[in-house]
Formats: structure tokens, sequence, C-alpha cells
């Protein structure tokens, strides 16, 4: 064997080394992607998203009266769901602000459908949660009188 024949085989064996590397390398890649992907799709734990809190009080307020459209008015009772951390209290006075905000110059023809009023309702559960800082859970109308 002359020195060219033993470099040209070095190379080549070097080549299919370096070949298996290569190949090793890109299966560890594969297989490190395959169980992420199988942890994130089926092992991970389903989260429960944040607790709702325990409902505590209801805390009804006073009828108030709120000018719609067209010299119409609306007599509108409410009652605030308390969480039970909001303790027996709620003040009532940003619950009515918001209210009369919302449907302040409304027509009749829109609050007469009852899918706006829900619409409206929850719109207005919404504000108030963000307002009471997680004090108010809910709203109700006690009184919804269109004239």
């Amino acid at each position: 064997m002359s020195a060219t024949d033993t470099t040209t085989t070095e190379t080549e064996e070097g080549v299919k080394k370096g070949g298996r590397l290569k190949l090793v390398l890109v299966l560890v890649v594969v297989v490190a992607v395959v169980a992420g992907a199988a942890y994130w799709f089926v092992l991970k734990p389903k989260g429960e998203g944040p607790k709702k809190p325990d409902p505590g009080v209801v805390v009804s307020l006073d009828a108030i009266q709120i000018n719609l459209a067209d010299q119409h008015y609306l007599k509108l009772g409410l009652a605030l769901q308390a969480s039970k951390s909001a303790g027996e209290e709620v003040d009532g006075s940003k619950a009515l602000d918001a209210a009369i905000g919302q449907f302040s110059g409304r027509s009749m023809e829109e609050l007469a459908r009852k899918d706006y009023r829900e619409r409206m309702k929850k719109q207005l559960e919404h504000r108030l949660e963000k307002s009471y800082e997680g004090d108010v859970i809910g709203v109700y109308f006690t009184d919804f009188v269109t004239q």
C-alpha cells in the first residue's frame, strides 16, 4: 500500500465517521422535538384556569330612572352578586353610574329585544367586574320597565 492509498482510506473513514456523527445529531434533535410535542399535546396537565370567586351576598339597589331616546325612560332596578371576599356590603354607586352610562339614550325598540337586553347585561356585568375589582361577580335586573 502506498502513502496515497493510506491517505485515501483514512479520508474515507473520516467521512464515514463524520456522516455517522451528523446522523446521530439529527436523530437526537428529531427525538427531542417528538418528545416535546408529545408532552405538549398529551402529557401536559390541563390548567383549570383562574378559579371563580365564591358567591357571597346579593345586594339590592333602589330602582333608578334612566332617560332613553325620544323622551322615553327606563326604570331599572339592579341587584349585585357580591363575592364572598367582598363582605356584607357593596357600595352601589359605581354600578348605578355604569348602568346610567350604558342605557342612556337607547331606544325602546332596542331594549324590547331580549337578546339585546342580555348583551347589555353581560356588558354591564363585565364593566362592574373590572370597576369593583372582583368584588361584584354578577348582576341581576330586579326592575326593567320602559315607558
